[in-house]
């Protein structure tokens, strides 16, 4: 027998105030709905209101991943929040995430890589299970992505939004190979060399201000096809499996022609993709669990289904997962 990682349970958080494609050609951004619509597939995101911080949203989805997992906030051993907008530079927010819970045992840290930081933090508490470190999980992606815009900048602004999502992870017994209901694997990459492709102009190091997103598109969108690809079909060999064998793929929602070329070379039909990047629009670290928790909710995922999930960001950084349901 194998010790592995399940996931128990699944929840998400999005902001009230929903804005369109429309809403923002009226406050005067240079775009319109077509031209947003035909690039990146999006309509609509969410945008957290003033006062609305990451913990927030993040302690929203927590909740609802606990209560969906039927389990008490004083099971958890750990919480690894994956956000590139924490509340502040110290202490981490999954802290404040682990006090909002009531929690004064176990640990709590941050993972920073921006847009596959859910698959980043996946891999993290995974690891603490399979170690022995801990027995159950919080996994956590949440951004307030909004608040690092430039509303002038039609490029970047119009693609992001906020939001949250979670599971639970505990501890499970398996046979070690492909059929148990677990996280299989994950596969992590990064390279430096591509650091100012996707970047925010500022730091506390550098500029002492929070700084806005800069992002050359084309360049992203030529890596994210290759480099998908190639991390999909390294969870595939690592695991022994097929395309064929994939029930659905859960995608990092950037761009919907990104997610579309990756369905093709999976040879999957668009009936097995989640899709939310027309609502929800790019929420970075949260969008993977945003979008596994709202097919989960709705009945599409079911006990034993194989889940693939992959991602790519700022660094660059980029992985995938395999889990069965």
């Amino acid at each position: 027998m194998a010790k592995r990682s399940r996931i128990v349970g699944c929840g998400s958080y999005l902001p009230a105030n929903v804005v369109s494609n429309k809403d923002l050609e009226a406050r005067g951004v240079e775009t319109s709905d077509e031209w947003i619509v035909q690039r990146t597939g999006i309509r609509s995101r969410h945008i957290a209101a003033e006062g609305e911080l990451t913990s927030d949203l993040a302690l929203a989805a927590a909740r609802a991943a606990l209560n969906h997992a039927g389990v008490d906030a004083t099971s958890i051993d750990c919480i690894v929040l994956a956000t590139t907008t924490p509340d502040n530079t110290f202490p981490s927010t999954a802290t404040k995430v682990q006090a909002g819970l009531g929690l004064t045992r176990g640990f709590a840290l941050d993972v920073q890589a921006v847009c596959a930081g859910f698959v980043y933090a996946l891999s993290v508490a995974d690891s603490f299970i399979r170690s022995g470190q801990a027995t159950r999980a919080l996994v956590i992606g949440a951004e307030t992505f909004s608040r690092l815009l430039d509303w002038n900048d039609r490029t970047t602004c119009v693609l992001f939004g906020d939001g949250a999502g979670a599971v639970v992870l505990e501890a499970a017994e398996g046979k070690g190979d492909s059929s148990d209901r677990a996280v299989l694997s994950t596969h992590l990459h990064s390279d430096g060399r591509y650091y100012d492709l996707l970047y925010v102009d500022g730091g506390a190091s550098s500029t002492m201000t929070t700084g806005h997103v800069r992002m050359h598109g084309q360049e992203i969108f030529r890596h994210a096809v290759t480099k998908l690809s190639e991390v999909v079909e390294e969870a595939l060999v690592a695991n022994g499996l097929e395309p064929s064998d994939v029930d659905w793929l859960v995608p990092h929602q950037a761009n919907q022609r990104i997610i579309d070329g990756i369905a093709r070379k999976l040879k999957l039909p668009s009936s097995k993709v989640v899709l939310t990047v027309d609502r929800h629009g790019n929420t970075s670290a949260a969008s993977i669990p945003l979008a596994l928790a709202e097919a989960v909710h709705d009945g599409r995922v079911k006990r034993g289904d194989l889940i693939l999930m992959e991602a790519i960001g700022g660094g660059l950084t980029w992985g995938s997962a395999l889990v069965r349901w």
